[in-house]
């Protein structure tokens, strides 16, 4: 697919402000919520039915160990691939990359225990790059902000939605190993027309550019160049990073079980009926940003919401532990504030910090080094609690989890502030 010259990429390039952004957070929220049926619904299942693998270990943390390690894997890839990779070839990545991750869903469901542990790492190998390809259509322009806040609010809801079509399937009848690849089918011809739509959006116009500087594919020198100017800053953010993703994807994944020990199973919609006021308070405050015009701000305000984020999770949990306060309202609220931490990372970000320095880069790049460390995080977390806390419970662990996380996280919001207060101070050209 080349890029766009249709009728509607002409229309777009001289739409109305409100008409593009609404355009293009459909397209783009569309494309990455239908990525989640290929990647979430198999967590729902229990795989009671099969047996161990490696010495004893549950097959489900099996499963999500191995489609861990292949995202993880191709979080690495996309460091250097989306860094690279041209415009013209973003909607041909996408639609091989979900129809290579379907294929492994159907092998899932053909293939003994063993097999299905190695076809689930090939469905995360691919599905990995697919915020890259997504969120390249977006960066770089005034109204960042707000196309990547609707992007966001897609795997805000998206994991619960995924999750929520899985239940049904095998409340039909589906059989728990088949469902995967079906759920997969639901999902595709609707991937298949989000693309189409986002491959009709213009790149950037000359005033996008004005205001927050060019993006152009990056060089191994210049991404070396891009790390060594802002290493301790860096630093911090890739550190807590690696904790809210672990946090995050820990939730994530064994929020059938944590609702089992709350007491709370047997009902599919509860996966997306907490996620939804999530998505749409995140979405809110971060379009908000787009009123910050001054782009060292705007970096330094999105610290500051995200590091309101983490100290939630730790009030939140306190107040449950207290019996202030509910499982639903506990449930919803570290939520938020875990996702008002972690958003900020694939959208805001790193496209302010780039627009604030003036350094060349791509937000791509940075969200891939962050994620390829993050998932790694999560990989370390899912084996200790496998292997060194087998006798404490999900939910015991996940609150433990959120008081670690919001002292952690907050800490490190402020070390990074104090930094980049200092350090963030966009070139000029000579």
């Amino acid at each position: 697919m080349e890029q766009p010259t249709s009728r509607i990429s002409q229309w777009l390039k001289n739409a109305p402000t409100v008409m593009f952004m609404s355009y293009a957070v459909v397209a783009a929220f569309t494309t990455y919520f239908c990525m989640y049926g290929f990647r979430k619904a198999f967590a729902v299942a229990s795989y009671e039915n099969q047996p161990d693998v490696f010495g004893g270990m549950e097959i489900k943390a099996a499963l999500i160990i191995s489609q861990l390690i292949g995202y993880a894997s191709s979080k690495y890839i996309g460091v250097k691939f989306l860094s690279e990779l041209h415009p013209h070839r973003r909607a041909r990545v996408l639609v091989l990359s979900i129809l290579a991750a379907e294929g492994a869903l159907f092998l899932f469901g053909v293939l003994p225990s063993y097999g299905k542990v190695v076809a689930i790492f090939f469905n995360g190998l691919p599905l990995g790059i697919v915020w890259g390809l997504v969120f390249s259509y977006l960066e770089g322009r005034k109204t960042s902000e707000v196309l990547g806040a609707g992007l966001s609010c897609s795997f805000i809801i998206a994991s619960g939605f995924a999750k929520s079509v899985g239940a049904y399937l095998m409340e039909v009848g589906v059989p728990g190993i088949w469902m995967p690849a079906v759920a997969g089918l639901v999902f595709l011809p609707f991937f298949f027309l989000a693309v189409w739509m986002l491959n009709q959006i213009p790149p950037p116009n000359a005033e996008d550019v004005a205001e927050r500087v060019k993006r152009e594919p990056m060089t191994r020198q210049q991404r070396k160049e891009f790390f060594a100017q802002f290493f301790g800053g860096l630093c911090f953010l890739l550190t807590l990073y690696v904790v809210l993703t672990a946090y995050r994807d820990f939730r994530d994944n064994y929020m059938a079980e944590i609702w089992q020990e709350l007491g709370r199973s047997g009902s599919p919609s509860i996966f997306t009926k907490t996620e939804l006021p999530i998505a749409f308070f995140v979405m809110a405050v971060l379009a908000l940003l787009y009123l910050i015009k001054d782009n060292r701000k705007g970096f330094l305000g999105t610290h500051l919401i995200m590091m309101t984020g983490t100290i939630m999770i730790g009030v939140s949990t306190l107040l449950f532990d207290l019996k202030i306060i509910t499982d639903i309202p506990w449930m919803i609220l570290v939520g938020l504030g875990l996702y008002l931490g972690y958003v900020p990372y694939g959208c805001v970000l790193f496209d302010r910090m780039i627009a604030a320095t003036g350094i060349v880069a791509t937000a791509v790049f940075a969200i891939y080094v962050a994620d390829a460390l993050g998932y790694t995080g999560v990989i370390g977390v899912v084996l200790y609690k496998q292997f060194s806390q087998t006798e404490m419970s999900y939910l015991q662990f996940f609150r433990y989890f959120s008081y670690f996380t919001s002292v952690f996280c907050t800490v490190s919001f402020i070390a990074s502030m104090i930094y980049f207060r200092k350090n963030c101070v966009r070139q000029k050209a000579d």
